[in-house]
Formats: C-alpha cells, sequence, structure tokens
C-alpha cells in the first residue's frame, strides 16, 4: 500500500460520522437491563465494558452485577439509530433524551448512566 492510499484511508476514517443512537446493557444472570444514550454507539460498547471490567463504572448496580455474575452474562445490544443529518447538536440531544426514556420505559430498564 503507498502513502497515498494510507492517507486517504486515514483521512476517510477520520471523516466518518458515527452513529448516534440509544442502547441496552443485558444481565444474563439476574435479569436486569440498563439503557443509555450516546453519541457514538460504536465506541460505547468499549467504554462500558472498560468500565466495568476496572471496577469504576458510575452505574454502581450494573457493577455489582458484574462482579456478581462476570462479563460472559453481559450483552450490549444498540435499540436505536439515530441518523438525521438536520438535526443540531442541541436537537440531536435532545432527541436522545427523549428515546432513552422511550426504551427504559418499554423495557422497565435502569439508567446505563447512573
Amino acid at each position: 500500500m503507498d502513502k497515498s492510499s494510507r492517507r486517504q484511508i486515514l483521512r476517510d476514517y477520520k471523516e466518518r460520522k458515527a452513529p448516534a443512537g440509544v442502547y441496552a446493557v443485558r444481565c444474563a444472570g439476574s435479569g436486569e437491563v440498563w439503557v443509555g444514550a450516546t453519541r457514538n454507539l460504536d465506541a460505547q460498547k468499549n467504554s462500558v465494558w472498560f468500565g466495568l471490567s476496572t471496577g469504576g463504572h458510575v452505574n454502581r448496580a450494573m457493577q455489582a452485577a458484574w462482579a456478581a455474575h462476570g462479563a460472559a452474562a453481559f450483552a450490549y445490544e444498540p435499540l436505536e439509530r439515530i441518523e438525521d443529518e438536520d438535526l443540531t447538536p442541541l436537537g440531536l440531544a435532545d432527541a436522545l433524551k427523549a428515546r432513552e426514556r422511550h426504551w427504559r420505559d418499554a423495557l422497565g430498564a435502569g439508567r446505563a448512566a447512573g
């Protein structure tokens, strides 16, 4: 691979739009579900798993379930993507909050953030 094609691939990666949306974290051992909203669904799983694996996640109930049941009992599930290009940053934040509330009510879930 030559330098120009590597530069182009890197440029394309940096310019890609991260998908915003709502996700769920499920614990099969306890049956608990937590729902959260994020501006980057792709990176959120790594963030949640890192916090849980290091023992420093902000949601104490989720952290306790992780300690009791282990990583194998947990699953990350994107529930909904918000792909409206016309939304302003404030509009996106409002849409994420509304959709997170909807999914928490629909699933009887707690907040993933704590």
